[in-house]
């Protein structure tokens, strides 16, 4: 059934991620770091530098622009918790996803894309712990076999990076979009979960067995799975 909020609907606080990529002789690598096993948010999981927007952020903004910001939160937390220096003209926007309404803690999360400068990494030892150069479908693979614990949003973006073959192929099909906007609908299901995201069928009945397209992550203890099929790409913001 469709998990519907059980109190007031919890403001999801602005956020900034940003998605490293490299060139290595066996593909395309991306910068994942995992979190302090002890943070309330996803503690010990792989994910993407990234946190909230500080008032900083803001301040280096024009007008005050939530995207602009994010693009400069971004360049901070990649410093901050990988010690990787990046410019924010580099950034590709390249998706905004937004915490399940009916959470305790809510994220809406700007996703960037950009070419590391270096392949040195130095996390700060507090809110990360360590780090991984790994090709995605590597880091997937590592995910189905209980070795790391990826967010669905991660998941879901991996996936996507998968069909690229340099840092130059996903820039450029990234670069020309369109910014998708992901606002999960989560459904439990027998020996799992499934989330519908918007294009999918069944994203407003939760009817997950009703033929149409499909545009959902199915997390299942027979392994996870993005599914995505004759779908009109995701609302673009």
């Amino acid at each position: 059934m469709h998990v519907t909020p059980t109190r007031e609907s919890v403001v999801a606080h602005p956020a900034a991620t940003v998605i490293l990529l490299r060139d290595t002789d066996s593909g395309v690598t991306a910068l994942l770091v995992r979190r302090n096993a002890q943070l309330a948010f996803h503690g010990g999981a792989w994910v993407f530098p990234g946190g909230r927007l500080d008032p900083e952020d803001y301040g280096k903004a024009a007008g005050g622009d939530v995207v602009s910001a994010a693009r400069h939160a971004a360049v901070r937390e990649a410093w901050e918790e990988a010690g990787t220096v990046i410019e924010a003209q580099s950034l590709v926007t390249i998706a905004r996803w937004v915490t399940p309404e009916g959470l305790p803690k809510r994220f809406d999360t700007w996703f960037f894309a950009a070419r590391a400068r270096t392949d040195a990494v130095r996390v700060d030892g507090g809110e990360i712990h360590e780090h991984r150069w790994m090709r995605p479908s590597d880091a997937l693979a590592a995910q189905r076999a209980s070795e790391i614990e990826l967010p669905p949003p991660t998941f879901v973006t991996l996936t996507q990076l998968t069909t690229f073959h340099s840092v130059d192929d996903a820039l450029t099909a990234l670069r020309r979009g369109p910014v998708e906007s992901f606002l999960p609908r989560l459904h439990m299901i027998a020996g799992g979960a499934c989330t519908l995201y918007d294009g999918d069928v069944a994203y407003d009945s939760g009817d997950v067995d009703e033929p149409g397209p499909r545009h959902r992550l199915w997390m299942v203890e027979s392994g996870w799975r993005y599914e995505r099929s004759d779908v009109t790409p995701a609302r673009a913001l």
